[in-house]
């Protein structure tokens, strides 16, 4: 049962012979009743500072879970970043090595063809050289042969002469 200041100010004892001073224990009342009531104020007042306290924790608390998720987010985000930028940088390792295989591939394709037509040339430098020594070898013949017409033709203007010198001659 609780006791309010006032019932305590109110309240009323049957005197008896031989009683308390009536004065006495009124006094005593009234400053129990104030300091109740004063109590009951503190008690009051601290009440109100502990419902303060609790809903001010409560933000606390609130705040504190929405910074734990924004942390997690925060860490799944970064942590998606870094797998995205691993992901990425593994495309560009692959998409570089494909573009380095290709370019080499053509290199060695080139360097195939480079090879086919220096064997070309060589083959095409011989064919050229047999050509040209048979076309000398031609031309030699003819020469010697020409050169052997002109011996033969020297020879038989010789011949004219020593004829026209002993016709003349007789």
């Amino acid at each position: 049962m609780k006791i309010m200041p006032i019932e305590i100010q109110q309240q009323q004892f049957k005197v008896r012979f031989r009683g308390f001073d009536v004065r006495e224990v009124d006094n005593f009342l009234e400053q129990l009743a104030d300091t109740f009531e004063l109590l009951q104020q503190e008690n009051k007042n601290a009440q109100d500072e502990i419902q303060r306290i609790k809903l001010e924790s409560q933000g606390y608390k609130k705040r504190e879970e929405t910074f734990k998720r924004a942390m997690l987010d925060s860490q799944k985000v970064l942590d998606q970043m870094r797998e995205n930028a691993r992901k990425s940088a593994e495309l560009i390792v692959a998409d570089a090595e494909v573009k380095a295989e290709k370019i080499l591939n053509r290199a060695h394709i080139r360097l195939a063809q480079l090879h086919d037509d220096i064997a070309e040339l060589k083959r095409q430098r011989i064919q050229i050289e047999v050509q040209v020594r048979s076309v000398i070898e031609a031309h030699t013949k003819l020469l010697e042969m020409g050169n052997e017409g002109m011996r033969a033709m020297d020879a038989e203007d010789s011949k004219l002469k020593l004829l026209k010198h002993s016709k003349a001659s007789k």
